[in-house]
């Protein structure tokens, strides 16, 4: 489960990163929620894992929070929320 939050993770982000090229920052609107879910998966997989290295699972919530806060940024930023 920890890997699969570091997937998630890394997939949000790198969606979070394709919605800040011009043009492309209504993609937010699909990452940010996709994102936040992918957040709750990392948070369920790091507070139930009981193996002692939960790097993947830190890194997939440190991922996705960045996603969800960035992408929001850019929405505001470039005058996709008012």
């Amino acid at each position: 489960m920890l890997t699969l939050s570091l997937v998630w993770g890394l997939l949000a982000f790198v969606g979070m990163l394709v919605g800040f090229f011009p043009c492309l920052g209504s993609l937010n609107w699909l990452n940010i929620p996709f994102s936040a879910v992918g957040l709750i998966v990392s948070i369920v997989a790091v507070a139930n894992s009981k193996e002692p290295q939960k790097g993947g699972g830190i890194a997939g919530i440190v991922l996705c929070a960045a996603a969800v806060l960035l992408g929001f940024l850019r929405l505001v930023v470039g005058g996709g929320v008012l």
